[in-house]
């Protein structure tokens, strides 16, 4: 059997101030048919899968393009039709192909194209033909749409936030449209639309349990795979929001059936499912209070949710770290700040020296303003890296560690959130001594953060991604949603 396997991959905020171009591609992680053979990084982790799968099954195995950009603002026209092109033309010369497997993220924009996985996956299909199989792994922050479902035999996404199971969600797809191609199963694929822009945490309960719930639904009474697309809420796209997705074998009204009802139990969780956020004076206060942050050792860490670059912030936003020199905390740690500027001022002055540098307010208004601290320089590190996203390592590129007042700022050249403490640690830094940790991430850090923290807290601070899910400015979704509308079902069934 003949299989084919490709990356094309970002997430777009389309309210980002940074475009997409070739350099966010290229500069990040690109391969061209060899992707799977390198080292582990987060766009070649389901095609060093599906390789090894593939080979040892005894098929022959034809890879293209290996790319994965940093979130960030809408892709270029032309960049993305290039991409997408060279995908096509390495499927055409790899024909005859029995399996399509794609691994995107969902939520992909470029200019002229809302939808890039379904444009993509509708060109696939207009090359291989009705009879092969075509599956697509995607990041749960996607927007699940019908062009896709229509040109799909398997769409499965990650089930976890933080996104620690892309190995295992490749695994799946692959057993799943190898069976299909072998005949042994039919795959249909149904979507129940929650109407909810939220954001969703798994490791902690009751969303905990529901992953757990959907897993073990699969492999039984003709249920294939069952997933939950968070969506991601900062795409304005008309098909922005949760959806959940089941395959079952050649029942849709069976499928259709489970995903109303998985979406159902989301809809009765989301009031325990919201997560709450502090004032950037409120999560300050609790975090340098004995009596409100907790027992045990570690610091307390605050998620500096809004300036995440995962989610196509600059990462460079100076608000806590405003409050946290304007009220005098000592013993704080924060990062990390994308500057290359003022990386290169701490290279040349070198470790030990002490000026006045300008941190972070550059790239937009949701930067905020420029903080100006006298500081003295600790670390520097022409390629400093980080634990990346399920597996391998991620580069921040050349990078500083600066000290000011009692808190001490980590500086980066390229603009990746916060994964691990590493981010810290492997530039000189202790934790452990600390008593608080900004983060500028969402999510991502928890696996690695929560083991040593006292409490995690997240923050609502100024950003690019503001967690205020009803005031989102969408242009082109149309359809009410949760929690702009109390009850979005009852105006449907109104209208």
């Amino acid at each position: 059997m003949q299989l084919f396997m490709a990356t094309l991959a970002t997430e777009t905020n389309t309210f980002s101030p940074i475009p997409t171009g070739r350099a966010g591609f290229a500069g990040r992680e690109s391969f061209r048919n060899d992707g799977s053979r390198h080292p582990p990084v987060l766009g070649n982790i389901p095609l060093i899968a599906w390789r090894r799968l593939g080979e040892g099954d005894g098929h022959e195995v034809a890879e293209s393009i290996c790319t994965f950009a940093q979130p960030a603002g809408t892709t270029l026209r032309h960049v993305y039709e290039d991409l997408r092109d060279t995908l096509l033309a390495d499927l055409r010369a790899a024909m005859p192909v029995d399996v399509v497997l794609l691994f995107m993220h969902g939520a992909m924009v470029a200019d002229g194209y809302d939808d890039c996985e379904g444009d993509t996956l509708a060109r696939v299909r207009e090359i291989v033909g009705p009879n092969a199989k075509i599956g697509i792994e995607l990041d749960l922050h996607c927007h699940l749409t019908e062009q896709m479902r229509a040109s799909a035999d398997a769409i499965i996404t990650f089930k976890e936030y933080p996104h620690v199971d892309v190995a295992e969600r490749a695994h799946e797809l692959y057993a799943l449209c190898l069976a299909a191609a072998e005949g042994r199963v039919n795959p249909v694929i149904a979507y129940h639309d929650c109407r909810m822009v939220s954001m969703w945490r798994t490791p902690v309960e009751p969303m905990k349990s529901f992953v757990a719930r959907m897993q073990a639904l699969e492999g039984k009474d003709g249920i294939l795979s069952v997933s939950f697309g968070h969506g991601f809420p900062w795409g304005d796209v008309e098909e922005v929001g949760a959806k959940v997705v089941v395959i079952a074998d050649g029942d849709r009204a069976k499928a259709e059936a489970l995903a109303a009802r998985l979406g159902q139990e989301i809809w009765d969780m989301r009031e325990r499912t919201t997560v709450a956020h502090d004032t950037i004076d409120e999560a300050i206060d609790a975090a340098t209070d004995p009596q409100r942050s907790g027992e045990g050792a570690g610091p307390v860490v605050l998620a500096d949710v809004a300036d995440n670059a995962g989610g196509g912030a600059p990462s460079d936003n100076t608000a806590i770290l405003r409050r946290l020199v304007d009220r005098g905390v000592t013993g704080a740690v924060i990062g990390c700040f994308w500057d290359p500027m003022a990386v290169q001022f701490c290279l040349e002055a070198g470790v030990g020296a002490r000026f006045t540098l300008r941190i972070g307010g550059k790239c937009g208004v949701a930067s905020g303003d420029p903080v100006d601290l006298r500081v003295t320089v600790r670390a520097v590190a022409e390629d400093h890296t980080q634990a990346g996203l399920s597996g391998g390592r991620a580069s921040f590129g050349p990078s500083a560690w600066v000290h000011a007042d009692g808190i001490d700022i980590v500086l980066v050249s390229i603009r990746q959130q916060t994964f691990a403490p590493d981010a810290f640690t492997g530039l000189g830094l202790t934790l452990d001594d600390k008593a608080v940790v900004v983060v500028k991430s969402t999510q991502h850090f928890h696996a690695a953060f929560a083991p040593i923290a006292r409490q995690v807290r997240y923050v609502s601070a100024p950003g690019a991604i503001p967690p205020t899910f009803d005031t989102i400015p969408f242009t082109k979704r149309t359809r009410p949603f949760w929690p702009r509308v109390a009850d979005p079902f009852a105006r449907v069934n109104e209208a």
